[in-house]
């Protein structure tokens, strides 16, 4: 039987495939009007061949940039052997992933999960098992306290203690069992935690309010506060970890250790999702087989690539690249203060820049600098985020700067 003719599919343009996106997709999202077909390194390339320096990394899961040499070889590496078991059974890239992640961190056990937002789920679930079985809260009485302007996801629970009208409206009834203080304000912490506490949760540095960076001393509070009152520390490091600030986590300027530590986004090396909850063993050790898991958690594809994720960040290499170029990034920023930018709050290779309000919206800004081939995310009115890959060089952030610049004037 003669194998019936392919017909080719004409490539669609930019424009094309914009439009066709709107009659079925939901509109969850308002990107950029950018269609990326390629990406290597810093840069991504659309449809029509047209190149972009990419200073939003996928809001830090490309923080070793796009397609890394060593990320692909182990991603192709995993698939001419095995992807998917579920954990019915074991596989033979799961206890070196979690040995490593386990030693990188200096915390005990892991619990693999895919995305962020499931690592958090799990980190709360965890979280009030322990209250219960360890802490001896009263069952189903166990509160854990939260900040406001917080991003951890947007599953029903999670919103349920967002102070984000946009994520919440319509989305009631919401889970109970949070408490809500002002974020960097000890006093406030202190107030809200009582014997129901089961654990704080904070991120280090909070990334989708405008990379809101805390006093010196407040994770330092954080941590004596909670060990103080008998509850739970709880990072969420999904966007402020793994080399972004310029250390392995973002805790680690203030050499803190929490009990609990929430990873995502990088840990997939931009390549599969992969999250995971790794905490102390008394902690972790509450969960018990059959109350809590994931089909696709701890793959064996995800594991040997999140696994060549801790080799690269074993050798110190990201961490003191962030760390160098991130001067590069303030001084940059300093210098445009008056001048468009009305302020700006950075740490390693990650910033939020507030817009004057007269100048633009931070969408508007984002557009014109897409027009000048860099591409960035606004969030909250006129504040825009900076958070180039990790291997990004200083010509490059130089370039993205001058940009910024050229748009301002």
């Amino acid at each position: 039987m003669t194998a019936p003719t392919r017909v080719p599919v004409p490539t669609r343009s930019s424009a094309e495939l914009i439009l066709a996106e709107e009659p079925v997709l939901a509109h969850n999202y308002h990107p950029l009007p950018v269609v990326v077909a390629r990406a290597e390194g810093t840069w991504v390339e659309d449809v029509e061949g047209r190149r972009y320096l990419d200073m939003l990394a996928g809001y830090s899961a490309l923080n070793f940039g796009h397609r890394h040499p060593a990320l692909v070889e182990a991603a192709h590496r995993q698939l001419d052997r095995l992807t998917l078991t579920s954990r019915a059974f074991h596989n033979d890239k799961l206890a070196e992933f979690a040995e490593r992640l386990a030693e990188l961190t200096g915390l005990d056990m892991v619990l693999p999960m895919n995305t962020g937002a499931e690592a958090v789920e799990s980190g709360i679930k965890v979280a009030r098992k322990w209250a219960y079985e360890v802490k001896g809260v009263p069952d189903g009485a166990a509160t854990i306290v939260v900040a406001a302007e917080n991003f951890h996801g947007r599953t029903t629970t999670i919103v349920s203690f967002s102070t984000d009208e946009t994520a919440r409206q319509g989305f009631g009834p919401f889970t109970p069992g949070f408490r809500i203080v002002p974020y960097n304000d000890l006093a406030a912490l202190e107030a809200a935690v009582d014997k129901t506490t089961a654990a704080v949760l904070i991120e280090p540095i909070q990334g989708e309010a405008g990379v809101v960076i805390p006093d010196e001393g407040y994770l330092t509070g954080v941590r004596e506060l909670t060990r103080r009152k008998g509850c739970l520390f709880i990072a969420d490091e999904i966007q402020s970890g793994l080399g972004r600030t310029g250390r392995t986590l973002a805790v680690e300027h203030e050499s803190v250790v929490p009990d609990v530590l929430l990873l995502g986004k990088a840990l997939g090396g931009g390549i599969v999702p992969v999250s995971a909850v790794v905490a102390r063993r008394d902690v972790l050790g509450v969960l018990r087989p059959g109350e809590h898991g994931s089909t696709f958690g701890g793959n064996p594809l995800a594991a040997a690539v999140g696994t060549a994720v801790v080799e690269l960040l074993e050798t110190g290499e990201f961490q003191r690249r962030a760390t160098e170029l991130g001067v590069v990034l303030r001084d940059g920023l300093a210098a445009l203060v008056g001048k468009g930018v009305a302020g700006f709050r950075a740490r390693g290779l990650w910033a939020g820049v507030d817009i004057d309000p007269a100048i633009g919206t931070g969408r508007e800004i984002g557009e014109r600098l897409m027009r000048e081939g860099v591409l960035v995310k606004d969030t909250h009115g006129s504040t825009i985020r900076l958070a180039p890959p990790l291997t990004i060089t200083a010509e490059e952030l130089g370039s993205a700067l001058g940009a910024l610049e050229k748009v301002l004037g």
